[in-house]
């Protein structure tokens, strides 16, 4: 009898076994295949064509929703704000292959509709106890993000209906607060059941192009910096050749260059030198060449490693919308190479999207450390419980605190100093914002201006950053070809960090 029991148990055990492991089998390593398959519900566990949850902004307004429909599908993925979030969201398109871009691709399996115990075996999420485990439970889940609606469109309508991009970040923990783009796109039009409407839709945004409307402004698109990397340039001296701080420069409009008859002008031939800190406050192209030829290729590559270039920022978006900026490595430059000076101010083959020069400034914010820039607050249940949260890390340790300490000294000098390029910008003296100009000669030959501007603010003495703007204005028609980065591109800053900081009204 006892043998019997004993037989009949193992028997119960080797059956459990096997239903938790099929269970794993269909919920994990088959849900893919289960749901694209023609005998799947369309209203179950297809994320694309079926229920999803929202998206919402941190101040609480909805990016993304689904809602009934009677067409072609049951639900209709609406974008309530437009374009203002069309780089953010993404959108999902159900006509053409199950397209997906943005935080709805990226955040795909928590908004698509699924059962909370595969959710939390797959993603591994903070559950809600061993009953959130072990209960059956259909829904959807939303996630909030870290972007302000208001700042958004305080963005937006800085740039008004110049081409260009602006972020602002909060260097502190990364969290994206504002992010926007122009051209954009309605993701209204990518998402509708049409498919004949949708795929006109696509083909008129240029979407090979690199540069329309699909292509992320602010993360995917880069450019020439110009004189915003000299702030690379600058932690490069205090880094690794601390001698050059100490030294008077010349005073001149233009340097002749090594192996070349080629000599480098200032901006509109002006003459500067003098100490590094007023060749920064007044962005002296001869001056930072000068450094960039006595720092050699392996100190200036060097740091601008450090600082994230050559690297894709980690950011919570599809890795193809994210682009690595690009600084070129050392073994590219010949002994005394002239266009190591021309790298030292940005131009010659330095490329940086927006997202990275923002994390350049806000590393000067954060005392050498650049944390992860990231989109996602957190993720809410279809109960209203808050089931996953996401913890600020750091990316890179770009340079020491007394780096960034000196570096942020020079960039106050750049708004405070009457003389600074960047001190007719109009930014509240009460507001002690630390910024750097670049003006890239880029466009139409070389002859046109790309204009850059990056700020940190609050940044007085002894005072914590908690905003680093970043905003780029390229050479288009209406700007003047000679404009440049405190022209064009700062004003988009002022209102942007004005706003994030209760400032304009």
């Amino acid at each position: 009898m006892d043998r019997r029991v004993r037989v009949f148990a193992l028997f119960l055990i080797v059956c459990f076994v096997l239903l938790f492991l099929q269970l794993g089998n269909v919920q994990v390593r088959q849900s893919k295949a289960l749901s694209r398959s023609p005998y799947a519900g369309r209203t179950g566990g297809d994320p694309f064509a079926g229920d999803r949850g929202e998206i919402l902004s941190s101040d609480g307004v909805v990016l993304a929703k689904s809602t009934p429909s009677n067409g072609l599908y049951p639900y209709q993925r609406v974008y309530p704000q437009g374009s203002l979030f069309a780089d953010i969201t993404g959108y999902v398109n159900v006509v053409d292959a199950n397209v997906t871009t943005g935080l709805e691709a990226e955040y795909g399996n928590p908004l698509g509709t699924t059962s909370s115990s595969q959710y939390l075996l797959v993603h591994q999420y903070p559950s809600h106890g061993l009953k959130g485990v072990l209960t059956s439970r259909s829904g959807t889940d939303s996630i909030t993000t870290t972007v302000s609606y208001k700042l958004q469109r305080v963005a937006q309508q800085a740039l008004g209906s110049d081409r260009g991009a602006v972020v602002a970040l909060d260097p502190q923990n990364g969290n994206i607060l504002a992010m926007y783009a122009n051209p954009s796109y309605d993701p209204n039009r990518l998402a509708a059941h049409d498919p004949a409407a949708v795929n006109k839709y696509f083909a008129s945004l240029n979407p090979n192009s690199g540069t329309g409307a699909l292509a992320n402004g602010v993360t995917y698109q880069t450019h020439p910096p110009g004189s915003t990397f000299k702030i690379v340039t600058s932690s490069a001296i205090y880094d690794t050749m601390p001698s050059l701080a100490a030294r008077t420069y010349p005073y001149e409009s233009s340097t002749s260059l090594p192996n070349t008859t080629q000599v480098l002008h200032n901006f509109d031939n002006e003459k500067c030198g003098g100490s590094l800190l007023v060749a920064f406050v007044v962005s002296c192209d001869t001056t930072y060449g000068e450094i960039g030829l006595a720092l050699g290729p392996k100190n200036l590559a060097g740091e601008a490693g450090r600082f994230g270039f050559n690297q894709v920022p980690p950011i919570d978006l599809p890795p193809s919308e994210v682009s690595a900026s690009n600084f070129p490595k050392a073994s590219t430059f010949s002994p005394n190479d002239p266009f190591l000076a021309y790298s030292a101010i940005g131009q010659g083959n330095v490329q940086e999207s927006a997202l990275q020069d923002a994390l350049v400034a806000g590393a000067i914010a954060d005392g050498g450390t650049m944390m992860t820039p990231h989109l996602l607050s957190h993720v809410i249940d279809d109960q209203g419980n808050i089931v996953a949260s996401y913890h600020p890390h750091r990316w890179l340790q770009a340079t020491s605190p007394a780096t960034a300490a000196a570096v942020r000294t020079m960039m106050l000098g750049v708004v405070a100093d009457p003389n600074g390029t960047g001190s007719g910008i109009g930014f509240p003296p009460s507001l002690h914002v630390a910024g750097k100009t670049g003006t890239a000669q880029a466009s139409v030959n070389g002859v046109c201006t790309d204009n850059w501007f990056v700020a940190i603010a609050p940044a007085g003495p002894g005072q914590t950053p908690k905003v680093a703007v970043a905003a780029f204005v390229p050479y288009q028609p209406g700007l003047s070809c000679a404009s440049t980065g405190a022209a064009s591109a700062g004003p988009v800053v002022r209102q942007v960090l004005d706003a994030a900081l209760g400032y304009g009204g």
